[in-house]
């Protein structure tokens, strides 16, 4: 199968047929569509490259072993993000032995009453818009990534950390301003 007519096929298609064929061509025709993106988000959230490495193929045999188990109930990219997501800050809880990167206590942030605009954190040069995000705890990285990176809806990140849709909106609401004040901490000259 051609690259050219591989993105034509539909993720669901090529599922489909490897279950019902077991043909790794299949499989392998989904590898190469996702695992340039999967180890971006790992590269991204665990910042070193063989633990990326590791991590992307650690992904892909979950994803190859529970490929029967993928519902439809969302895109199948929704449920890959939703196991690198998941697997990546489960690394990361383990580096550090936290508990739980995404809490639900205050952080002893106070509540925040002014909303951080998009523009603000779309705008930012790409260079300085990573070392904001590398400066601000790394579940509210990884929050910040899959609403503007991935696009994906707050219904799905809900989903993912299993969350309410609400306490997302408040979670992202948070971390837009953290990643303001990290800027503004980095760059007091704009």
């Amino acid at each position: 199968m051609g690259t050219d007519t591989e993105s034509k096929v539909k993720d669901i298609d090529l599922i489909q047929e490897y279950l019902r064929t077991k043909d790794s061509k299949h499989f392998s025709a989904l590898y190469r569509k996702y695992s340039g993106r999967v180890y971006g988000k790992c590269i991204s959230l665990l910042k070193e490259e063989h633990l990326a490495k590791d991590a992307t193929q650690d992904i892909f045999m979950k994803i190859f072993l529970n490929l029967g188990q993928f519902g439809e109930k969302s895109k199948f990219s929704t449920w890959v993000y939703s196991i690198t997501y998941n697997y990546c800050i489960d690394l990361i809880r383990k580096k550090k032995k936290m508990s739980n990167i995404f809490s639900d206590e205050m952080e002893k942030v106070p509540d925040v009453v002014e909303d951080v605009h998009d523009e603000e954190l779309l705008t930012m040069e790409v260079g300085r818009l990573r070392k904001v995000l590398n400066e601000i705890p790394v579940g509210d990285k990884a929050i910040l990534l899959m609403k503007y990176q991935d696009g994906l809806q707050i219904k799905d990140i809900a989903n993912i950390l299993n969350k309410t849709e609400s306490a997302i909106k408040m979670k992202i609401k948070r971390a837009k301003h953290k990643a303001q004040k990290a800027y503004k901490n980095l760059y007091p000259e704009i």
